[in-house]
């Protein structure tokens, strides 16, 4: 008994007809018929009085048919649950990054990946380059979106995106006539620094001492927009990525330069370490990998 003799004893109890019955499932009556008479002499009984060009079921066929439908209920329910899965209905998934990326870059990910996927459930953490690290080591999320600046140990990292870090300065800024800045132009210049301890801060600490150039720190933020939005107002200079550096630079007014010796950046998707990842995951890195490649495109 295959599902094609069901499909064709299916289809004529509906229609009543052997003709549209393979009207219905794009085949000739003659095959039909076939399969009808098949499926009789599998099942050992008449499921249709024949009368003319109509057929009507028997008894027995009738109590078929009824099990039969709850055959097929049972085949629609596993394609609705199929349908489920592949759109990841009521699925969650736990992304983080730091404040600069998490409301800019990550969340416009998210959306993209939303409209495909309204059912799925993303929640968005956001917290600092450590927090964040660990949210991710520990499983506590699913995946990250990281700027690092080193070799990171104790994730899994898929970098998207290297570049080299920027000088920006106010709007004119005497240095602005340069094309290339070094650690020596902005010696005891007033600098928005990063907080120390971060890698970012490591980096830029390492590079001008290897200069021999003192900085005049007046601020520290770990937020790319906090420091831009300081630069722009003319209490400062500094050195960030330049993603944030392109983000902000017309509303706060920033001038982008160059900087040498060159600091790596990277932006990458970090995953929690000896764990397989799902197919959501696997799906909302896809989504990244052509939003940053978009970006990288709006930028050159």
């Amino acid at each position: 008994m295959g599902l094609q003799h069901i499909e064709a004893f299916r289809a004529v109890i509906q229609t009543g007809s052997m003709t549209e019955a393979a009207r219905r499932m794009h085949t000739s009556q003659p095959q039909i018929s076939r399969l009808v008479a098949q499926l009789e002499q599998i099942a050992q009984f008449a499921l249709f009085d024949r009368s003319g060009s109509r057929v009507f079921p028997t008894a027995e066929g009738t109590r078929f048919f009824q099990e039969v439908e709850k055959a097929f209920t049972g085949l629609t329910t596993l394609e609705a649950a199929a349908q489920g899965i592949r759109s990841f209905r009521a699925d969650r998934l736990r992304v983080t990054a730091m404040p600069r990326l998490a409301s800019g870059l990550l969340t416009r990910i998210a959306a993209n990946f939303m409209m495909d996927y309204p059912e799925a459930m993303v929640s968005i953490r956001s917290g600092t380059a450590t927090t964040v690290h660990e949210w991710v080591s520990s499983g506590l999320c699913d995946v990250g979106l990281a700027m690092l600046y080193q070799e990171t140990s104790g994730v899994e990292v898929e970098p998207l995106f290297t570049g080299q870090c920027v000088a920006v300065l106010p709007t004119g800024h005497p240095l602005a006539a340069r094309d290339v800045l070094t650690p020596t132009d902005l010696a005891e210049q007033p600098f928005i620094a990063s907080p120390s301890g971060g890698q970012l801060a490591e980096r830029i600490d390492q590079v001008f001492n290897a200069a021999n150039a003192r900085r005049r720190i007046v601020a520290e933020t770990d937020l790319g927009a906090s420091v831009c939005t300081l630069v722009g107002a003319g209490l400062g200079v500094s050195v960030i990525n330049p993603l944030a550096a392109h983000e902000e630079r017309e509303n706060a007014g920033l001038l982008i330069r160059p900087f040498q010796p060159a600091i790596a950046t990277t932006v990458a998707l970090i995953y929690p370490p000896y764990v397989a990842r799902s197919r959501l995951v696997s799906v909302f890195s896809d989504y990244a990998r052509r939003r940053v490649q978009q970006e990288l495109t709006l930028m050159a």
